[in-house]
């Protein structure tokens, strides 16, 4: 289950200490160099980094990439371990994403990506159309929950092909319990399926958030599906290298990775 983030927080560098205060007022105090304070002051990090729209700020192999890069590089590692042959993604935007995941396919030399968007910019199309990795992708036009949209996709995948799916499209709560229903069924045995961006659960009050982001979030459908199922559980791939004492991850995606079990 996801921490929950400082209510507020000190740093002192002069004494090596990060001050923490719960959310019911309680003072913890921790070396800097520790992990704990690590998770806090990432906290700082990723609140500021929203309120900066920071994420905005990256591309790929020319198209805007709207991902935190340690989110990135987590899903890179990801698709380097399953070697999927099909990833879906619901909602491409500017199509950075897709050309990432595209990317890591063809170092691969294997798999590609269907993208799952409701209205596609003209602009972006043709960017995405014009780029060298479109062979390796398709795009899909619709609401993602759309049952003649997801029967597109399913159309496209052949049987027996293992299927990695990352939903990124409208994260309300009720559009992600949707989706996951829809495409879990897609889903491989030993994959997963992604509810990104449930870093809203944190926001609220935040610029560009809503008032009940706090319980109006795709982490909440994540965790309230893999309650409901067993044959998904909610659990973070392992770090295949980690030799620092950080065992958390830097993420927009808290309690986002459902693996399929059964």
């Amino acid at each position: 289950m996801t921490q929950a983030w400082p209510k507020r927080l000190s740093i002192d560098f002069n004494s090596g200490n990060v001050t923490a205060e719960d959310s019911r007022g309680g003072l913890h105090t921790f070396a800097i160099g520790s992990p704990e304070a690590f998770e806090a002051i990432s906290a700082a990090y990723l609140r500021c980094g929203w309120d900066n729209k920071y994420v905005y700020s990256f591309s790929w192999l020319g198209r805007p990439i709207i991902q935190l890069p340690d989110d990135a590089f987590r899903l890179q590692e990801l698709i380097f371990d399953l070697k999927p042959d099909v990833i879906v993604e619901t909602g491409i935007a500017h199509g950075g994403s897709a050309v990432f995941y595209a990317s890591v396919c063809k170092l691969l030399g294997r798999g590609r990506v269907i993208g799952v968007e409701v209205e596609l910019r003209p602009h972006n199309r043709t960017a995405i159309d014009n780029h060298f990795l479109k062979p390796l992708i398709t795009i899909v036009e619709g609401s993602s929950i759309a049952p003649e949209t997801v029967a597109k996709v399913k159309a496209m995948i052949a049987p027996g092909e293992k299927v990695l799916v990352l939903l990124d499209s409208n994260h309300t709560k009720d559009h992600v319990a949707a989706e996951l229903q829809a495409y879990a069924p897609l889903v491989s045995v030993g994959s997963y399926i992604i509810a990104m961006d449930g870093i809203m659960q944190h926001l609220t009050g935040a610029p560009r958030s809503s008032s009940d982001w706090a319980t109006n979030n795709p982490a909440q459908a994540a965790r309230e599906f893999a309650k409901a199922r067993s044959d998904f559980q909610l659990a973070d791939p392992p770090l295949p290298f980690n030799e620092g004492s950080v065992r958390s991850r830097v993420t927009y995606s808290p309690d986002s990775f459902l693996m399929r079990v059964a």
